[in-house]
């Protein structure tokens, strides 16, 4: 272990990086149930397929992360690009799902190119250090959203968009409980605070009917055949066939980029000169789990802003990420198990983790304009929009138009020049 992952380096040890492991699995498993509901609305998509794709792409990659990139950071299919694939490419744009899986595959064997040639570790380098320091701090915001709203703590409203739901009973209750006992558990340092929390919250909402355990409960089951190289190229050459290729470029580069500055930054794993360790061998990961996960049947397989629960627990090497990946491979057998656990159990890691991704806000200059503003946009238009991506593009454009008019143009490299002008397009042309 200390060869291949470098523990004492890393100053950690295999019992804290197994934890962190489950940790990171606990709080990523709801993919292994809304991955399979969202794209199984889609005629002709097999729900048991599309479990089974979605374990198995995550285990490659993941599995890649760990051994090749050496870091923390688990990936599956990412939310969000499951809807878009879903709503906007199949049912908005009336394109087959075998179309859809081509534009993925294809974005795959992309970013396969584009981390050969380290141009994803440019885009890294284009990004200045008050703007890494705020999308930590915007994702933290961002994930302890995506707790609020799991455990139904945070709803829709119609009159003021969200609004505080029902706490006094059923998931909201169980998450506050579970909450409270996870921040009790971690403010006493009591090792693996947050899979503890997570275990506890489970078991509490049996009562309530949050958790729930089905008659003849069976935990082992035989994983699905998953939907293998379904995939129509007819429409590739087609404008807007191009235009949904580059929306899951777009969109997964920037999430990825995104997560991989937050996992590292909240880790201490960036190295002085801001540069992220094996940031080559992490984007080829994302890239050939995309190809494995268009091939086996399911969306854009991206890196995981979850991982920052492992990270939270003391994972700072790729161990964590096999112990997530190994996770998965018994989830592909044992899939009722898991699934038992409800989100309202794994949505209090989430916001104790964003609670503890804020620190990196203190080390932000926001008595400078042109460096605090730029990081406020980064940071709120990430759950606000919900979506890493774009928090990254209005406070990229707000950063150099700010340094423009302050006339501080040394602060901006050409790398975030280019950003500036792709971004910039992007807005105009979308």
């Amino acid at each position: 272990m200390e060869h291949l992952f470098q523990l004492k380096k890393h100053q950690t040890t295999v019992k804290r990086e197994v934890v962190a492991g489950i940790t990171t699995f606990l709080t990523m498993t709801y993919i292994l149930a809304v991955n399979p509901a969202m794209l199984g609305e889609i005629p002709g998509m097999a729900k048991g397929g599309i479990f089974t794709a979605t374990a198995v792409a995550s285990i490659v990659a993941t599995l890649i992360m760990g051994f090749l990139a050496n870091l923390p950071i688990a990936l599956a299919p990412g939310m969000g690009l499951n809807a878009f694939f879903t709503y906007t490419v199949v049912f908005g744009m009336g394109y087959s799902w075998q179309t859809a899986l081509t534009a993925v595959f294809i974005e795959g064997i992309i970013f396969i190119i584009l981390s050969l040639f380290n141009v994803r570790e440019l885009i890294i380098k284009a990004l200045p250090p008050s703007l890494r320091k705020s999308i930590a701090v915007g994702i933290g915001i961002f994930i302890a959203l995506i707790g609020f709203k799991n455990a139904g703590i945070i709803i829709a409203n119609e009159s003021t968009l969200v609004g505080l739901g029902d706490i006094k009973t059923g998931a909201p209750l169980v998450a506050l409980l579970g909450l409270l006992l996870m921040v009790i558990f971690f403010a006493s340092k009591v090792p693996g605070s947050i899979l503890l929390g997570i275990f506890i919250t489970t078991i509490i909402g049996i009562p309530f009917g949050v958790t729930v355990v089905p008659d003849n409960f069976s935990a082992f089951s035989v994983p699905d055949p998953p939907l293998f190289w379904q995939f129509d190229f007819s429409e590739l050459l087609s404008l807007k066939f191009l235009t949904v290729l580059f929306t899951f470029l777009f969109v997964d580069i920037f999430d990825t980029v995104g997560t991989l500055v937050g996992v590292t930054t909240e880790g201490k794993l960036i190295k002085e000169d801001g540069k992220i360790p094996h940031a080559k061998e992490a984007f080829l990961a994302d890239a050939v789990g995309t190809v494995v996960g268009a091939m086996l049947g399911t969306s854009t397989v991206t890196s995981y802003v979850e991982s920052t629960s492992g990270v939270a627990v003391g994972g700072r090497t790729g161990l964590t990420s096999i112990i997530t990946a190994a996770g998965f491979f018994l989830a592909l057998f044992f899939s009722p198990l898991f699934l038992l656990i409800p989100s309202a159990a794994t949505a209090p890691a989430l916001i104790l983790v964003g609670a503890l991704m804020i620190r990196s806000a203190g080390t932000i200059n926001f008595s400078d304009p042109s460096e605090g503003i730029p990081a406020f946009f980064t940071i709120v238009m990430m759950p606000f929009s919900y979506s890493i991506a774009e928090g990254i593009v209005f406070g990229l454009l707000s950063f150099v138009v700010l340094k423009m008019w302050t006339g501080k143009f040394r602060d901006i490299s050409l790398p975030t020049w280019v950003l500036f002008v792709i971004f910039v397009l992007r807005l105009v042309l979308n």
